[in-house]
């Protein structure tokens, strides 16, 4: 090992290539394969100080989930006692933004190129249910062939995890405020809703803009007068963008998000079908988040207040945007239905015993079928013989004397851990309420 490297799982990190705000990035190399790869550095403390451990377990799970050629590849997640490593593809060629710094502005064809690239990436995103929501050049990177990358899911919002939204004709409507305010859609800046699709259809029209002018439709000193040139799309092209790009930007960059064009109409129009090539994606996997789960459970432990106000003389407390969160839209049915064929990593019961009462029946049943009980906060933590039953549950209370017990697979196969998880609820009947 070289001087001034150390060891973290398989890799050996070395030197420090990017530093943010919460996070180192540093070059390591894989020992096995010899593959170079980036490491985000992140100090456990600093993230629960912080209050972050959502945010960055949201951003690794959306990493995986989103894999694409045209998307930093999240490759694993490691921790040890002090800090959590996030193994990312690592990508040489720098930042778009810096070619547009330096070359001032690129030729129609190389935009196009880009842009290209860019909406495969973001088309592939919403297909998963994911909005970026800050697509902009600094969070666009290039590798050594000159392809592009989109990166930084830190804002990014999965439509189950968003804490507030409506049903409008079966689309989902976001309402946090992000992204930087020169991309951001004008009804991202009104405060009334928006469809994140939509939204990240605006930013790639102002990216595109950039790319071929060099300088930004929208730029204003004050941002009142910036929100009103945004809101009203007031900007003008310059004398060398051809008709097919024009007409596609009049699309891209149209106010109302109900008449804005979306990423098919973007793909099928002229300007965009010159050279186009479709990108193959290989087949879909089943992505497992568990050991993103296993990574953090720790911290959680530790830091229980940041998940839903916890009292340390009673079980959590779940709102009823928590229970949005956690059901399909607003319809709160999945959540207290156990006739469901198919149990997935994450299944639901409710009671309307007693919280300590339903903690002891749960130890009682477990320790029955021999397994370790952890209880601690009204959290409980199984652990069997077999890997394959490995599980934790937490108590909610989701109104007076309505208990909502949440149960998750840590670790192990899927259809293992449902053969346990029936045998186990079905020696739990007698508290299990079933709405009539």
């Amino acid at each position: 090992m070289n001087k001034g490297t150390r060891k973290v799982g398989k890799y050996e990190v070395g030197r420090t290539i990017g530093q943010g705000t919460f996070a180192k990035v540093k070059f390591a190399k894989n020992t096995e394969t010899g593959e170079s790869v980036a490491v985000k550095v992140m100090t456990k403390s600093t993230i629960l100080k912080h209050k972050m451990v959502n945010q960055i377990k949201r951003e690794i799970s959306i990493m995986k989930i989103v894999r694409h050629p045209n998307i930093v590849r999240l490759n694993e997640v490691l921790a040890s006692q002090t800090k959590i490593y996030i193994v990312l593809e690592f990508v040489t060629g720098g930042e778009l933004f810096d070619k547009i710094v330096n070359q001032k502005r690129l030729s129609e064809q190389e935009s196009r190129r880009y842009f290209q690239q860019l909406i495969d990436a973001v088309a592939h995103c919403h297909s998963k249910g994911v909005y970026h929501r800050d697509l902009k050049p600094e969070n666009l990177l290039l590798d050594s062939d000159g392809n592009l990358k989109v990166s930084d899911f830190g804002l990014s919002a999965l439509p189950q995890q968003v804490r507030m939204f409506f049903l409008n004709e079966g689309v989902e409507l976001l309402h946090t405020t992000c992204g930087t305010p020169n991309y951001i859609a004008p009804e991202v800046l009104s405060h009334r809703g928006y469809d994140g699709a939509a939204a990240d259809v605006w930013s790639c029209g102002v990216i595109l803009y950039v790319l071929m002018a060099g300088y930004l439709p929208f730029n204003e000193i004050d941002l009142p007068t910036l929100y009103k040139k945004v809101s009203s799309a007031d900007f003008s092209f310059p004398y060398w963008f051809s008709a097919g790009a024009k007409s596609l930007l009049n699309k891209i960059l149209d106010p109302n998000p109900e008449t804005r064009i979306r990423i098919d109409g973007i793909k099928n129009h002229p300007w965009f079908q010159k050279n186009y090539v479709s990108v193959k994606l290989a087949e879909d996997v089943e992505i497992s988040l568990d050991d993103v789960c296993a990574v953090f459970d720790d911290i959680e432990d530790k830091y229980v207040t940041e998940q839903s106000g916890i009292s340390q003389n009673g079980p959590l407390v779940m709102n009823a945007f928590e229970m949005i969160t956690l059901s399909q839209g607003l319809n709160l049915s999945a959540l207290f239905d156990r006739r469901q064929d198919h149990v997935k990593r994450q299944t639901r019961f409710v009671s309307r015993q007693p919280a300590e009462v339903i903690i002891s029946t749960i130890e009682s049943v477990a320790e029955s079928m021999t397994l370790k009980v952890h209880t601690r906060n009204y959290k409980t933590r199984l652990e069997g013989r077999s890997p394959n039953i490995n599980g934790q549950l937490a108590v909610y209370e989701v109104a007076p004397s309505l208990f909502m017990v949440d149960v998750r697979k840590a670790t192990g196969d899927t259809l293992e851990y449902h053969k346990f998880y029936k045998s186990f609820c079905a020696k739990l009947d007698h508290i299990i309420w079933k709405p009539k």
